[in-house]
């Protein structure tokens, strides 16, 4: 019986645990809780627990050792630790996280182990990449080019669940996705290099309509221009990689920056109320009405959308924070898991689309289209969990089964990897519905 060791138990874990249980694959879940483990293991007779933590690498070296394969659902920053163990053990390793460089530096003792560290084998990163490619192969295989690409994903509530001044509740990482809400932006269209600084990224969306959804928002995600060389697209002319948001999310988020709500910035909060930390962030200390003040210092009316949100997350509440020295962005981030997670009874979902312009020797020119919308399922698997952690449970299994050749540190953008696993996808309901020979007004405005 093969043996699988993953590192975590996180929000998005449970699927990939009973995927590989079912596939009669002894699996071993070290976490910092191991409650959480067993409660994913669901006292099935091949699945194994132990409380670890990322401190003990005495431990974690013979969990390599003992293990056919490691999983590596810790946060990015010890996905390193963990990959130079199993090069030392000469043992294949799979993360759903993006590669920095110091992974990349890895491929050439990964190769000469003969293993494959695969990364970026999730949603986003990951069925994002195998679901472009398939695309980019298609067009290329017909002599054509790649004229514009628009790669856009959300993990969002269900329509129904949208039931606050944000349109949004966490089904995964809280506190990262309110991070993410200090990234840049960075991408390539028509032609043109947009960079979009973190005090802007909210600002100038654009919208579309997503079948079964209804309206979507869309704002750049990171740095697009990577992506042209690693789809082997020079040709482009846009590049645009962007989140999806129901309306709402980004005009308040726009207006929490402003006002210096997720900063990092520490500052000494002892005996102040939410309202007093709104007054001193936005330099008003001696205001009687901080709902007028905030909206007048964002140039805003006091009935803006952006306002009752604020509003309805407390920050013009004179009830005391019961903090000392502490950042706007822990505070924040606290009140926003506090109101905003996702419930037991309700849906999250995840959409994601492909838009490409592609045109061909004889002159003719296509917008293809390739979409997903997945649910999840309440009480039992988030849409997110499934999505992240489904694409690393059949490329776990691929790796185990000796279906996968390449050695070194790879994303799964090479079409041994991602036609299988697209394909198995399929068979547990996660499927892109591809459409061809769309007009050119089928693209992306």
């Amino acid at each position: 019986m093969k043996k699988v060791l993953i590192l975590g138990a996180g929000m998005v874990v449970k699927p990939i645990v009973q995927y590989l249980l079912e596939k009669n694959v002894s699996v071993t879940v070290a976490t910092r809780t191991k409650s959480k483990a067993d409660a994913m293991i669901g006292g099935h007779p091949n699945g194994h627990s132990l409380a670890w933590t990322v401190e003990d690498e005495a431990t974690l070296d013979k969990m390599i050792a003992g293990h056919d394969l490691t999983v590596s659902l810790l946060p990015y920053a010890h996905h390193v630790m963990v990959a130079r163990i199993c090069i030392s053990h000469k043992k294949n390793m799979v993360t759903t996280s993006y590669v920095k460089q110091p992974m990349k530096d890895l491929d050439g003792e990964a190769k000469k182990a003969g293993i494959i560290i695969l990364n970026e084998l999730g949603l986003d990163p990951g069925i994002d990449h195998m679901s472009a490619m398939r695309i980019i192969d298609h067009i290329h295989g017909k002599g054509g080019k790649v004229e514009e690409f628009y790669s856009l994903c959300g993990a969002l509530p269900a329509p129904e669940a949208c039931n606050n001044p944000f349109n949004y509740k966490f089904s995964w990482s809280p506190k990262g996705v309110v991070m993410a809400s200090n990234n840049d932006g960075n991408y390539l269209r028509h032609g043109k290099v947009t960079y979009i600084p973190p005090q802007n990224l909210f600002k100038n969306t654009m919208r579309t309509e997503f079948s079964k959804v209804g309206p979507l928002e869309i704002y750049p995600n990171r740095d697009s221009l990577p992506y042209i060389e690693l789809y082997g697209i020079a040709e482009t002319k846009t590049m645009f990689r962007g989140t999806f948001r129901h309306p709402g999310w980004c005009e308040s988020l726009d207006a929490m920056k402003a006002l210096k709500l997720i900063t990092n910035d520490k500052y000494d909060f002892t005996g102040k109320t939410y309202a007093q930390m709104l007054a001193m962030l936005i330099g008003e200390n001696n205001s009687t009405d901080i709902k007028a003040e905030t909206a007048k210092y964002l140039g805003l009316s006091v009935d803006a959308h952006a306002i009752k949100a604020v509003e309805w997350l407390g920050f013009f509440d004179e009830k005391p924070m019961n903090r000392k020295e502490d950042t706007p962005f822990e505070i924040t981030s606290d009140i926003m898991i506090e109101k905003m997670m996702i419930g037991n009874n309700e849906r999250d979902m995840v959409v994601m689309q492909h838009v490409f312009l592609a045109s061909y020797p004889d002159g003719s020119k296509e917008v293809i289209k390739s979409s997903m919308l997945d649910f999840g399922t309440p009480a039992t698997d988030t849409a997110i969990a499934r999505t992240v952690a489904l694409p690393a449970a059949i490329g776990v299994e691929m790796i185990l089964e000796n279906k996968i050749s390449a050695k070194g540190v790879h994303i799964p953008v090479i079409p041994e990897i991602y036609n299988p696993i697209l394909d198995q996808l399929e068979t547990v309901n996660i499927r892109m519905v591809e459409e061809y020979g769309l007009p050119e007004s089928e693209n992306l405005k």
